[in-house]
């Protein structure tokens, strides 16, 4: 495996904490050749702010988007002994191998939109332990999850969107944004792979359980990940804090990935200053961890497949607004008067 720049979660969360931010003067250049564009001022709305915003990460006024990628990530989870999905954890290798053969929504999507598509399975023969009886992953596991995540990033991407596929992740994904943004468990379950009304309230059952069992996860955005987390989710995580080191622009999916990526901000402030949500789906919680993030989503279409599908929808707004931003004539070159 690659070597990556840290050993410990201690290692991680420093790097994170000296991540670089934006470059201001590429985002004053790019808003200034906003207010130069063949439009009126405002004109395209959000595009003219994500156009800038993408450009101050990109260190370019006048940016393209030409190498995004979309990586998915697959785990298991022992929670799934708890009946908590409609499906068997067998299904979670069906998928990856779905994947890899091209016959899923995720692969359309990102194949219409010019994206890179990379799978990582992560010992799929080892599920993480039933957060009920303890935590879900050890600190070695866990940091071997954010490595694979951390290595999976093409560093010539300049776009990243990351998904998830694992049985069972919806009531991890609770378990997380009921840990970090409190309420109650039912606040944060939802209908997942399809659950009955009885599986609705197993699961929120099953949430309560794991934060008892693991106290440490409340508030803490590693123990969180660590205890009530997955494979999966870890490597998601590791994904989007390399990201942020490269100062690559990364959409965030739906509720598990937003779960995901909470952990992080949680860990060190800021560190998904980086991201922007690329839809808000239909499942519970959803929501709610965005609005606590400060995330508003491109999209709304009621999806809630998962496998970063939402996201990879969304790749189509961010080059709509870079090529409006980047193509489009100033009003001197087209001599047009902007009086």
């Amino acid at each position: 495996m690659t070597s990556t720049p840290f050993a410990t979660l201690a290692d991680f969360t420093a790097l994170l904490a000296a991540a670089p931010g934006p470059d201001k003067a590429a985002g004053i250049a790019a808003q200034e050749r906003n207010g130069q564009l063949t439009k009126p001022p405002g004109a395209l709305g959000r595009l003219e702010d994500l156009a800038i915003w993408y450009g101050s990460w990109r260190g370019s006024a006048r940016p393209a988007i030409s190498a995004p990628q979309v990586i998915v990530f697959a785990g298991n989870h022992g929670i799934t002994a708890q009946g908590v999905s409609a499906f068997p954890a067998e299904v979670t290798e069906q998928m990856v191998l779905n994947f890899q053969h091209g016959g899923a929504a995720v692969n359309q999507l990102s194949r219409t939109f010019g994206a890179r598509m990379d799978v990582h399975a992560l010992a799929l023969d080892r599920p993480t332990t039933d957060f009920t009886q303890g935590p879900a992953m050890t600190e070695v596991e866990l940091l071997d999850a954010l490595r694979t995540g951390w290595n999976a990033v093409d560093p010539d991407t300049d776009l990243l969107v990351v998904g998830e596929m694992g049985i069972g992740n919806t009531t991890s994904a609770a378990a997380i944004a009921h840990a970090l943004f409190g309420g109650a468990p039912a606040d944060w379950v939802g209908r997942g792979t399809g659950v009955d009304d009885a599986g609705l309230a197993l699961k929120a059952r099953v949430v309560a359980a794991g934060l008892e069992q693991n106290p440490t996860a409340q508030g803490n955005g590693a123990e969180a990940l660590r205890c009530l987390g997955g494979r999966e989710l870890a490597g998601v995580v590791g994904a989007i804090a390399r990201a942020r080191l490269d100062r690559i622009p990364v959409i965030l999916d739906g509720f598990i990935c937003s779960a995901a990526a909470a952990c992080l901000a949680a860990m060190c402030p800021g560190a998904l200053d980086h991201t922007v949500a690329g839809h808000i789906s239909a499942e519970a919680g959803h929501g709610c961890v965005l609005n606590a993030l400060g995330k508003e989503p491109l999209l709304s279409l009621g999806m809630r497949l998962g496998e970063g599908s939402g996201a990879a929808l969304a790749i189509a707004i961010l080059q709509g607004a870079v090529a409006c931003h980047s193509g489009m004539a100033t009003f001197a070159e087209a001599g047009v008067s902007d009086a």
